[in-house]
């Protein structure tokens, strides 16, 4: 992984825990349910941009080296690897 992409990553993923802290301290103090809700869907809107930066980082990296590669099974393992990661998502 690109350091820069690695050191974004990792900032996110540090807001986003700082989120789920928020969330875990908004049940403590008995914060109304709706507001509760809406909190841990930014948590989850936050997660999603991380994921999708990573998917990214790894189709322009991994996925385009394995397929301009003469390397077949390595070609069908990455096309096998993203099928099954989508596959899990729907």
């Amino acid at each position: 992984m690109e350091p820069a992409i690695a050191k974004k990553t990792g900032a996110a993923l540090k807001r986003i825990e700082g989120q789920v802290r928020g969330v875990q301290k908004m049940i403590e103090e008995e914060r109304y349910c709706i507001d509760v809700v809406t909190q841990i869907e930014a948590v989850r809107a936050a997660l999603a941009r991380v994921e999708a930066d990573l998917l990214r980082q790894h189709l322009k990296h991994c996925v385009h080296k394995a397929m301009h590669s003469k390397n077949a099974a390595e070609q069908e393992r990455v096309v096998d690897e993203l099928v099954h990661v989508f596959r899990r998502q729907g």
